[in-house]
């Protein structure tokens, strides 16, 4: 039973880059890599349809993600507070030391 390969969406960038730029043809491209010509067509289409996103502005970035990345830095920001009152609380608690000579 045969498995399927998957691929790495560098490797697809690469070769439909390839394509498209006319460095090779997707015949060549398909049977360089034992790849069908149906496949490279719709990583063609993919890549084609999703070529505008990559000028988007950093500003465009998706609200959730935006709100996740700011709870992210929170919590860290807390959890490092938490660390140095508990490093304190164990500092002031303890009891002081006599010098003695």
């Amino acid at each position: 039973m045969p498995t399927h390969r998957k691929f790495s969406p560098e490797f697809k960038a690469k070769l439909v880059l390839e394509v498209i730029s006319g460095t090779k043809t997707a015949a060549d491209v398909c049977r360089e890599h034992n790849l069908k010509q149906d496949l490279l067509s719709k990583w063609k289409a993919t890549f084609l349809a999703n070529a505008a996103t990559v000028f988007q502005s950093a500003d465009a970035v998706d609200p959730a993600q935006a709100r996740i990345a700011e709870l992210e830095r929170l919590a860290g920001r807390l959890s490092l507070e938490l660390e140095v009152a508990k490093k304190a609380s164990q500092f002031l608690s303890a009891p002081p030391s006599r010098n003695t000579r």
